[in-house]
């Protein structure tokens, strides 16, 4: 008999969500330990060489300042992916607050919160960016992020709320009620935990989304991270000159791209349907 654990990973196996895992665990531990062992991003040895392709000293090439393009690749990683943590993070605690507060209170709250989040949803993400970035035409990383993040709970807010309309009327919750307990307390010991799995849903897919935004971004030259600092969209964007003599300046950046969006995709699509009840 196959037990439910059993069950699970013979789903993930089958959903790719184990290769997700594997694959997005090694570009963090790239990301973390890589830069120590490879040479300095911003070093340039030999700025009249230009570009050189890929060989044993250099195994991604370098790019038309002599920079190393692995070493930038990786330090890339860095921004990008904790740009893509940190304002999924704040989504998500934005997406929640307002989809939890609207759940359970209902009435003209839910209603004037619903209202604000579909006229928000009704502009798009992409033209609201561009708008605020260039309002603020030397927008640094942190508030780079924070605009990030700020823009992106709306979707997040509705999925909880919607959860929250199911939960709260379950025998459980009606209990706790019965037993004199403060909305404060619901919220936080039972609609929030059962909130738990649509969340680590959307934080997986969200990862995805916010990178490719800031690669698009850095690649138009309006996000927030400034050269000499790398980003796999900033590196794209400064090897587009030199595209045709030197594509692996861009090449790679795009490729580590590719495989990180892909590889949290496969998690955040591995998780909804093992958490779908109708896969139990």
């Amino acid at each position: 008999m196959i037990t439910r654990t059993e069950a699970s990973f013979h789903h993930w196996r089958r959903s790719g969500g184990w290769l997700g895992v594997v694959v997005l665990v090694g570009m963090i531990a790239v990301a973390l330990v890589g830069p120590l062992a490879l040479p300095d991003p911003a070093s340039q040895p030999d700025i009249v060489a230009g570009a050189q392709p890929p060989s044993l000293a250099h195994p991604f090439g370098t790019d038309e300042l002599s920079r190393d393009v692995l070493s930038r690749v990786v330090s890339g990683a860095r921004i990008s992916l904790a740009i893509a943590a940190l304002a999924v993070t704040l989504s998500l605690v934005l997406g929640a607050t307002f989809g939890l507060v609207a759940g359970y209170w209902g009435g003209w709250v839910d209603a004037v919160l619903m209202r604000l989040v579909d006229g928000a949803l009704a502009i798009p993400r992409l033209f609201l960016l561009l708008l605020l970035v260039t309002v603020w035409d030397h927008l640094t990383i942190v508030p780079f992020v924070l605009v990030i993040g700020a823009t992106g709970w709306f979707g997040t807010s509705r999925l909880v709320r919607a959860e929250v309309l199911r939960i709260k009327s379950e025998p459980f919750i009606q209990a706790a009620q019965a037993l004199g307990a403060k909305p404060a307390r619901i919220v936080r010991r039972h609609l929030l935990p059962n909130t738990a799995g649509p969340l680590l849903v959307a934080a997986t897919l969200g990862v995805g989304n916010v990178i490719l935004l800031e690669a698009g971004l850095s690649f138009l030259g309006v996000g927030g991270v400034r050269p000499p600092t790398p980003s796999w969209g900033r590196m794209i964007f400064e090897g587009k000159s030199v595209l045709a003599t030197a594509p692996w300046a861009s090449i790679f950046p795009g490729v580590a791209i590719v495989v990180t969006v892909l590889a949290v995709n496969l998690i955040g699509e591995a998780l909804r349907d093992h958490l779908d009840p109708k896969n139990a």
